[in-house]
């Protein structure tokens, strides 16, 4: 493993940055242009931009506002929400984006997940799972799709052992049950899928103590930490993540 990425979320919905927590209850955060100028400014190795209500709202990711907000930042963008084509990743590329985060679509439709590989390469796609608990399940997770609200029945593990072997180049897990509430990340969820991939895996959902990013390398095995609302809401600056993750023993970029 190389240095560990710390990487701030822009979580999208009409124009604005906004936080919620198990995926509702969404309060406004910021701008997205101011956010991201500052972000970049303040250490970020990547920031994310997910337009999180574009796949309920049948309509695709706001690429006008993707645009202003790759204009003002120097580290690369990883755009999701709303993406379900091959189109759709092109013009999330061409609007300044460094990757394009699938979710719903890579689980309706897995050739085109294969198709966007081979279009892009693997280091362009990176696989969004959102699950929440099922102890019926082998991982004890499973798949949720639609923003988190349409409940699948398979397996998170399962699902990303399956994205894995179309050849994609990371995979973004969001537990429902910690997003939000500062808890803490859901260090099985996302440990059984960096295990069982090998990828490089993004841990995402619940960081709310300097601490939490440490446990979610050590314990979690992620390569990549993403946080928002501590970020958004000042509890702390990305350069106070980096410095604490480094006493700690990890290799962060100062």
């Amino acid at each position: 493993m190389g240095a560990v990425r710390v990487i701030p979320c822009l979580d999208m919905k009409e124009g604005r940055v906004v936080k919620g927590v198990h995926f509702v209850e969404l309060r406004d955060a910021a701008d997205p242009v101011e956010a991201a100028q500052a972000y970049s400014a303040g250490g970020a190795d990547e920031i994310g931009f997910l337009d999180i209500t574009a796949t309920i709202e049948k309509r695709r990711t706001m690429f006008d506002v993707l645009k202003r907000v790759a204009a003002v930042v120097k580290v690369p963008l990883t755009v999701g929400g709303g993406i379900k084509s091959v189109k759709d990743i092109a013009d999330a590329l061409a609007s300044g984006a460094s990757c394009a985060s699938i979710s719903s679509a890579a689980f309706r439709d897995p050739k085109m997940v294969r198709e966007a590989v081979a279009e892009f390469g693997a280091k362009a796609i990176v696989i969004a799972i959102d699950a929440d608990a099922n102890d019926k399940l082998p991982s004890r997770r499973e798949v949720y799709i639609d923003g988190g609200r349409t409940a699948t029945g398979k397996d998170a593990v399962e699902f990303a052992k399956e994205m894995a072997g179309l050849g994609v180049g990371q995979i973004l897990p969001t537990s429902k049950a910690t997003d939000g509430t500062k808890a803490g990340y859901d260090l099985v969820l996302t440990r059984a899928i960096a295990d069982a991939t090998g990828l490089p895996v993004i841990a995402s959902g619940g960081a709310g103590k300097l601490d939490h990013f440490v446990e979610a390398v050590k314990e979690g095995h992620a390569d990549a930490v993403l946080a928002a609302s501590v970020f958004h809401f000042g509890q702390f600056t990305i350069r106070q993540v980096k410095e604490h993750m480094r006493r700690n023993g990890i290799e962060v970029r100062l």
